[in-house]
């Protein structure tokens, strides 16, 4: 519930404002990331930074797709492979269920935290073989079971991608829609069951101290952008293949609405679970709510494995996750290959082995998540990859086209395609508000920044500074490519700013002393 306050409020302020530019920005410039900054030559930085981002997450993101084909593969049993403690992959210590006690848990524990049930060693001992790892300087050689998952995931991400918008356009109208009627039969069938009524009064009560915490705003800032896809250059990239006539207005007010009313309808799905998990165990919601991977692979599958016709409901569940997994990863690969292959004529012109090379190149670099340790490099990734990285790359974003290209020649370019102006509203949160929030919540992430954990495992010193290494990767294109483009500009000081900050198609303009941020 505390969430949902600072969720609510960034979309309004900063997710749409900015969901709304991007389609804007790529539709106008028919452009992928790099290439649209033609607009403003000194910020190409940001699209590279961008590219980079996507690709990173990639890496890790595909892994994800495979634990859940993983998953699904092994859900077609008469009995699910986490229902009990019998198994190869159990430990000596493992604990059924049905005779677990809630004075197990010992003093501070709470359900979800607690590894000795089938579902979590099923997880952690069964999928990821974390047992033989001692951590991150540990992490052995790739499993192939999670090999050929992942492989499979790649293989149908680039057969739904080579072809560009012609192959995606048609696979998302799968990808897309099935999660819809997965998630509401979830949904129904979630609300009938015992405890269900707590678990969603549990979600929808707003505990105001929670909101002095600086981590749930920034963890609301960043689902933001995780969910819409603002700052990956996808948006970008899809919008530049729209007619230039298209209401992208539209677009962005139904899509980002869209958007976060399934997130807020989805946790009613989850929250009816978890209180009928908590029901089941006899202890508190709070005991049994966790986040990411904990949830999506040991609870959720714990509680369907209670249900009758529990292998028809793992399979629908984990059909849903792979799909919007798929969904989700192509977004962010097409806006690698569009991003890359509009700035360089020679990828565009061998575009299917582009998009061979990058599906290849994310299986290899990806190989390092599925190992033993894989966890430790994937939570990594998760962690620094798409972090403060991203809110750096969307604030450069918002600055750059507000402040150097211009509000009001922006609201021009947008009159153009669709025949009106953008409001007071879009215009203020374009200029000032967004990039001011974005500013606040990037000072904020770095300022509170804990070193990195995985539940007991506290990661080296090293791993914490490769991980800002990978961060700092992508943010540094920016301020690189600001002074390459100012360094290779011909001129005086002003004449060479003049250079970097005019549009392309303007540059002649330059040498006549006539530009429109400023007299030469």
């Amino acid at each position: 519930g505390a969430f949902l306050i600072p969720y609510i409020l960034f979309l309004i302020i900063a997710g749409m404002p900015l969901f709304y530019m991007e389609l804007a920005l790529g539709q106008y410039n028919r452009e992928g990331a790099a290439t649209v900054w033609k607009i403003c030559p000194v910020f190409k930085g940001v699209g590279y930074a961008v590219i980079l981002i996507a690709l990173y997450v990639g890496f890790y993101y595909n892994v994800i797709i495979a634990w859940s084909l993983y998953y699904l593969f092994s859900s077609f049993t008469f009995e699910l492979p986490w229902t009990n403690c019998d198994n190869s992959w159990n430990s000596p210590n493992c604990t059924d269920p049905k005779l677990f006690n809630a004075s197990a848990l010992g003093n501070g524990t709470k359900y979800s935290k607690y590894k000795l049930t089938p579902a979590a060693e099923f997880y952690e001992r069964g999928v990821l073989h974390l047992h033989e790892s001692r951590g991150i300087h540990d992490l052995g050689l790739p499993r192939w079971q999670l090999s050929l998952c992942l492989l499979v995931v790649v293989i149908i991400l680039f057969f739904s991608l080579w072809k560009g918008v012609k192959t995606s356009g048609k696979v998302v109208w799968i990808t897309a829609t099935l999660p819809y009627v997965v998630l509401f039969v979830l949904l129904i069938h979630g609300i009938t069951l015992p405890g269900a009524y707590n678990g969603i009064s549990a979600y929808l009560h707003i505990d105001f101290r929670r909101l002095q915490e600086a981590t749930v705003w920034i963890d609301a800032a960043t689902q933001i952008f995780y969910s819409l896809g603002a700052g990956f250059g996808v948006l970008i990239a899809f919008a530049s293949y729209n007619k230039f006539d298209n209401n992208c207005y539209r677009d962005a007010l139904l899509t980002s609405t869209i958007n976060c009313v399934t997130s807020f309808i989805s946790g009613f799905a989850i929250f009816s679970i978890l209180g009928y998990m908590a029901h089941e165990h006899k202890v508190k919601i709070e005991d049994v709510a966790t986040e990411g991977a904990g949830l999506v692979f040991i609870l959720y599958p714990e509680a369907i494995s209670t249900l009758s016709g529990s292998t028809f409901w793992a399979v629908v569940f984990f059909i849903m996750l792979l799909t919007l997994g798929i969904d989700s990863s192509m977004g962010g690969m097409e806006a690698v290959i569009t991003g890359l292959a509009d700035d360089f004529q020679i990828l565009k012109q061998h575009r299917k082995l582009f998009t061979f090379g990058v599906s290849f190149g994310t299986f290899l670099l990806a190989l390092l998540c599925i190992t033993n340790g894989g966890i430790y490099v994937l939570t990594l990734l998760d962690t620094f990859a798409a972090g403060t990285s991203i809110l750096f790359a969307v604030l450069m974003e918002a600055i750059g086209v507000s402040w150097f290209y211009g509000v009001d020649r922006f609201s021009e370019d947008i009159q153009q395609m669709m025949g009106f102006k953008p409001g007071l509203y879009w215009r203020l949160c374009w200029k000032f508000v967004s990039p001011a929030f974005l500013l606040f919540v990037v000072i904020v992430s770095i300022i509170n920044f804990k070193p990195l954990t995985y539940d007991d495992y506290t990661f080296p010193l090293w791993a914490n500074r490769i991980g800002w290494g990978i961060a700092l990767s992508s943010m540094i294109f920016v301020p690189a490519c600001i002074i390459y483009k100012f360094m290779n500009a011909r001129g005086t000081f002003k004449e060479r700013l003049a250079y970097c900050i005019t549009p392309e198609n303007e540059q002649h303009l330059v040498a006549q002393g006539s530009v429109r941020q400023f007299k030469v």
